[in-house]
This record gives C-alpha cells, structure tokens and sequence, in this order.
C-alpha cells in the first residue's frame, strides 16, 4: 500500500496507541502529506533524493513561510502544523530514522486578536460579481462560496457536473456567461468541462489551493477585505445564520451541512457580529 509520506504506517501506529480521536490522525495526515507534498515540488533538498534524514530547519521554515505568504494562515493554524511537524519529526529521532530536529529551534507564533467577521460580502456578491477589476476566478470564488460550496468542493474534479444554476439571479447569470467565455479555450484545451482550470499546460488541469490563492491574493487590495476562501466561508454561514434566526439547530445545521458540535461555535459569531 502506497504511502503519502515516510514512515506514515509507523507514524499512525503511534497515534493510535495514544489513543487519539480520528479526526485529529486525520489532520496529522493531512498536515503530513501536504508538507511532504510541497517538498516534492519546491524543495531542492527532499527533490535531490527523497531522503527524509536530509531535511533540516531551513527546509521546514520554507514550508511555514508558504503557508503563511500563499495561503495567509493565522498564526493558530501555524502553530498547529508546526505541532504536528514536531511530533513527526520527533518520532522519527527516537527512531534514529533522522540525525536532525529540523524543528526544535522554531517557536510558535503568539495567538492573534479575533478579528470581526465579515459577514457582508455575501450581501455585495452582485456589484462584486460586475466588478472588472476582479479576476474571473476571484469572482467565481465568491459566487460559489455565497451559494453554500466550501473550497475543498468546488475545486474538486467533476464539481460542475451535478451543480445547478437555473435559479442563480440575474448578477450571477451575467457573469456565468463571461465565465463561459473566458473557460471555452481552457476547457476545449484540457477536455474538461471543470471551471477552475490553470491557465498552462499540465497533467492536471485542476487547480489547487496554492494555485486559488495567487489570483485571490492579488484582489484582496480591491475590495479591501479577506479573500481567504475558509474566511470568506466563515462570513457566508454567519450572514446565512443572521437572515435566518428561527432556524432550529436542527434545520441550520441540515441546511448548512454543518457538524452539530459546530453550530453554537457559528451562532455566537453570528450574534456577535458587526
């Protein structure tokens, strides 16, 4: 069985015995396999010849760095990750799999302030969705996002073949059709009637969450507010929750496809918003 990163059976054994709740194995994982990931693409140490005993604290801070300039995470989600690197790359010392503690000199980042969610930009979605300036692919973000579709599934391959737009408004059907016109050339290109496809020849025309952000990022001086697409998810089920008071937990959390130990997290934003 193919594995995303080294030692990854011997590494989940250990998790298991510290009898640890699934979804956190999973964000390990996760964390893992993306990292060995980024290296595989952009780090000349791990690409020279794979070897997980080479790496040491530059090649980690290359990947913190990234996660913090391309994907703008908050210094929690940073020191999450840099917790899960250091379990990892402990257990690999303990095994003498690795001479390096390529993270025993990094320190976590202080908590940051909460900062208000922005919750408004659902109800601008239509001058926002005319606004030239914007990058097609920033539009369609906000328009997804808006209609209830987190990130991780519309850039899923094959998204837009159940999605239904007959009932989207007359903002939303304009761009669709400027959509269309600018997508025609990559779809026809790539074979894929996907929307958000790169712009370059590839193996995979899908894009990914690093490649999102280089047109999202740009944008984010334009309309003056975070265009982080797990923040921009955050405002649209906190407007959602403020329209929709009545709603039982029950309703709000079927209608939202939210985790039930989720919801009351949602609803103090909610009531706490500006």
């Amino acid at each position: 069985m193919s594995q995303d990163y080294p030692y990854q059976d011997a590494f989940n054994r250990v998790l298991q015995q510290r009898a640890m709740a699934q979804a956190t194995q999973d964000e390990y994982n996760a964390t893992l396999t993306d990292f060995f990931k980024y290296l595989e693409n952009f780090n000349p140490t791990y690409q020279r010849e794979h070897r997980v005993n080479q790496l040491q604290t530059p090649d980690v801070e290359q990947y913190l760095g990234m996660l913090v300039d391309a994907r703008q995470i908050q210094n929690q989600t940073y020191n999450k990750v840099l917790s899960h690197l250091n379990v990892y790359f402990k257990f690999l010392f303990s095994h003498s799999w690795t001479p390096y503690l390529p993270t025993l000199d990094l320190k976590s980042k202080p908590k940051q302030a909460a900062q208000p969610v922005n919750y408004q930009w659902v109800d601008q979605l239509d001058s926002l969705l005319a606004d030239p300036r914007l990058h097609v692919y920033t539009r369609l973000t906000l328009l997804l996002i808006a209609h209830g579709y987190p990130v991780q599934a519309f850039l899923a391959p094959n998204f837009t073949a159940t999605l239904d737009t007959h009932a989207w408004n007359a903002a939303a059907q304009q761009f669709l059709t400027e959509l269309h016109a600018f997508l025609a050339p990559l779809q026809q290109r790539f074979q894929s009637q996907d929307w958000l496809l790169k712009q370059r020849a590839a193996a995979d025309p899908h894009l990914t969450l690093p490649g999102l952000h280089k047109y999202l990022r740009p944008d984010q001086a334009l309309v003056g507010f975070s265009l982080s697409p797990t923040v921009l998810y955050q405002g649209y089920l906190v407007n959602y929750l403020r329209r929709h008071p009545q709603l039982s937990d029950r309703e709000a959390i079927a209608a939202l496809h939210l985790e039930p130990d989720s919801i009351d997290y949602y609803r103090r934003l909610a009531r706490h918003a500006d």
